[in-house]
């Protein structure tokens, strides 16, 4: 699946949303439950449930990238699935600590 900034996905199993916040120039394999995600738009496929191991749950407002850091997704609609490319789950984003104020 080609990604771009901006497009808003669904999970095809569960109620998670996401939107794309970086993506790689090239295609990429974006998964939620272990199926692939949808557009926003389309109807997911009736009687899907979650792949074993990727039933970890997605976080609102939490952003997922995975360990290279080319692709990030913020999650706008919770759900019992986890994100991932392919087999490999995404991680949550750590903040950036601040710098001290001495």
């Amino acid at each position: 699946m080609d990604l771009k900034p901006g497009v808003r996905l669904r999970s095809p199993v569960c109620e998670v949303e996401a939107i794309v916040i970086k993506a790689p120039p090239t295609s990429i394999d974006l998964r939620c439950g272990g199926h692939p995600m949808l557009a926003i738009d389309a109807t997911p496929p009736a009687a899907s449930t979650a792949e074993p191991g990727f039933d970890g749950g997605s976080a609102l407002g939490k952003r997922y990238t995975d360990g290279e850091g080319t692709l990030e997704v913020l999650c706008t609609k919770p759900g019992p699935s986890s994100l991932s490319v392919g087999d490999k789950l995404l991680q949550i984003k750590e903040a950036k600590p601040l710098p001290s104020s001495d």
